[in-house]
């Protein structure tokens, strides 16, 4: 079974942050953009972020690794791989803040969510067809290809 991923290309990135904004309206609870930013609390978090070495950019998110360290470090079993979408998440209701997986991660693609005190990272927006971040992205720079284990 192909599994997704989404592949970001730095040559084409401008470093909009569309991404980020997206990421963070879709994981709010209105999900408008307008309200997302300016007026809930505690503020969201995107699950992606855009870093910039100039002249490339380059967005960063979990890659849902085959071999996931944040798995295999995680002392409480909150990060987890499902082993039909190879798609690894994290239970905050198992997470206790530690910290370990986002020490351990290659990609440095996991981020502290210190308002609820768990870990946060991409989820391929799970709910969706297509991520929030690859649909509004304007340059393409975000492509969600079908990967096979």
């Amino acid at each position: 079974m192909p599994r997704k991923r989404i592949l970001p290309d730095p040559e084409v990135c401008m470093g909009c942050h569309l991404c980020e904004v997206y990421c963070l309206t879709e994981h709010s609870r209105s999900r408008h953009v307008v309200r997302a930013h300016k007026k809930e609390l505690p503020r969201p978090l995107a699950r992606v972020r855009v870093e910039e070495a100039l002249p490339l950019t380059l967005a960063i998110q979990c890659h849902h690794c085959d071999e996931p360290m944040c798995v295999f470090a995680c002392l409480t079993g909150a990060m987890q791989k499902d082993p039909e979408t190879g798609i690894v998440s994290s239970d905050p209701e198992r997470c206790m803040g530690c910290w370990t997986c986002i020490m351990v991660c290659p990609f440095g693609a996991l981020r502290r969510d210190t308002a609820h005190g768990v870990v946060a990272k991409c989820d391929l927006c799970a709910h969706l067809v297509t991520p929030a971040c690859v649909a509004h992205c304007p340059n393409e720079a975000l492509t969600l290809v079908d990967v096979t284990p």
